[in-house]
């Protein structure tokens, strides 16, 4: 049989679709359109906040969920959309002077190291990367990328409206909590949409602002809230620009910014480094994920996980290559197929096509360059936190245990050490060499925990801190008092 070829089944009431299958091809397009609007939101808002191209990262997402279906031989359904592990390295290199450039090269090389992994992955299984990366240290990586860039949220976007951020912010987290299944799912798109006119409606009441933009360099300037030039200007069909010739951090470059498109990607082993420890966090999110549809579909998966593994790292290869974003597979996208108990992957094939036309709208990639800073700042106060606190999930799903000290020590360390540097402060190993606090923080977590694991007795009781927990206060404390 095909590999494009799927059975034609017409489910009743309950019934679900499986990979294999498909519904009518009007059905399968109505679903693939689901799909789209799902991953809509989060795969052009992070191309905007890592100062890429957001019609360039569409495209480059729907080509590399094409790779990933034939590399898992369609028995994985998933979309690859934009991964939000990369932003803290983006800015951590833009901090440093980099540009798009050094963005796509770092994110490059740590798509071939995933896909590597990916491949031992198959032939090995699971067994030793879960002893090398236990559920302990990557939740502790997850929540070290998400809460780094706080400072970004705050210092960079608000300031350009403090009201319109704290508005959108607000609107998100009623969504979120509010709104039920599927419009629940996409609470973020949403909240975009309504900051972006509600700032609109504040440029008509009130008129310019005076403030902090990301790209004032430090001064308050007036401005709009929402400027539409660019947007009136560009054509309705057309491929992304390339990226101006020499724009770096350190001249001004700013998230959205308008001359940013396809490029040749460059290397640097220092901005290497800043992003390399995103590769654990996307080896969670893929394990993650699949074992997630393996669940729904009630089909054994781990064989084919390395595949998946691998065939998202390639993905990221593939996109960051021509200067496009990082991919990873979506969580949205599986909220769909919950809902939707369509597991086909053709609809995934119908919405890879939908995006890669859409890439090719310059106009739409414009409106998104036009976001509000402040909107983006809203939107990231929520973003930014629910990254870091899915460390805490995979914490809590695996029930790690914090009161023994080869958990508590070295995750507690590294945390503070990556939040505490931020996304512009660097720890210096040499005059030329430095680590940014990611990647710091990942090196502490990493080490810290194996080094402990070494030195730990066999018959300690592994209890460090012992608040809250039953029999904390019996004879140990009471002893003191009878002298």
């Amino acid at each position: 049989m095909s590999m494009f070829t799927w059975d034609v089944v017409d489910p009743g009431p309950g019934e679900a679709v499986a990979p294999h299958q498909r519904l009518s091809w009007g059905k399968t397009t109505g679903i693939g359109a689901q799909h789209v609007v799902a991953m809509f939101g989060a795969t052009f808002v992070f191309p905007l906040i890592m100062g890429l191209n957001a019609n360039l990262a569409i495209m480059m997402s729907g080509i590399a969920t094409v790779c990933f279906l034939l590399i898992v031989r369609n028995k994985v359904p998933s979309y690859l959309g934009t991964s939000a592990s990369f932003v803290g390295g983006a800015a951590a290199i833009y901090a440093q002077g980099g540009g798009p450039s050094d963005v796509t090269g770092a994110i490059l090389v740590s798509g071939i190291v995933l896909a590597l992994i990916g491949v031992f992955i198959h032939f090995a299984g699971t067994s030793l990367v879960n002893a090398v990366l236990p559920p302990v240290v990557t939740g502790g990586v997850v929540m070290l990328i998400g809460f780094n860039l706080a400072p970004v949220a705050t210092t960079t976007y608000m300031p350009a409206d403090y009201w319109i951020a704290l508005l959108t912010m607000t609107a998100v987290i009623l969504m979120a909590v509010g709104l039920r299944g599927f419009l629940g799912r996409i609470a973020i798109f949403l909240g975009l949409i309504f900051g972006y006119l509600v700032s609109w409606l504040a440029d008509k009441v009130f008129g310019q602002i005076t403030s902090v933009t990301p790209s004032s360099g430090g001064e308050a300037v007036k401005h709009l809230r929402v400027d539409w030039t660019a947007v009136k200007a560009a054509d309705w069909l057309g491929f992304p620009v390339h990226t101006k010739d020499g724009l770096v951090g350190n001249q001004g470059f700013t998230p959205g910014y308008s001359d940013v498109g396809w490029h040749a990607p460059s290397f640097s082993i220092t901005f290497i480094l800043l992003v390399l420890p995103a590769v654990i966090a996307l080896l969670a999110e893929n394990v993650g994920h699949v074992k997630a549809v393996a669940g729904m579909t009630k089909v054994d998966l781990d064989p084919v996980m390395g595949r998946a593994v691998a065939g998202d790292g390639i993905g990221t290869v593939i996109a960051s290559a021509v200067g496009g974003s990082p991919t990873t597979t979506y969580a949205e996208n599986i909220g769909v197929m919950a809902a939707t108990r369509v597991y086909s992957t053709a609809a995934y094939y119908v919405a890879a096509v939908v995006a890669i036309l859409l890439g090719l709208v310059p106009k739409f990639g414009q409106v998104v360059n036009a976001t509000p800073p402040a909107v983006l700042g809203g939107i990231t106060l929520v973003l930014y936190g629910m990254i870091g606190l899915l460390g805490a999930k995979i914490w809590k799903e695996n029930n790690v245990d914090f009161g023994s000290p080869v958990n508590l020590v070295p995750v507690a360390a590294g945390l503070i050490m990556g939040i505490g540097l931020g996304t512009d402060r660097f720890f210096p190993i040499s005059d030329d060499f430095t680590l940014g606090g990611i990647a710091a923080g990942t090196i502490i977590i990493v080490v810290g925990y194996h080094l402990g694991r070494l030195v730990a007795p066999p018959d300690a009781d592994g209890t460090m801190l012992a608040v809250g927990t039953p029999g904390a206060h019996t004879e140990d404390h009471a002893e003191p008092h009878k002298h």
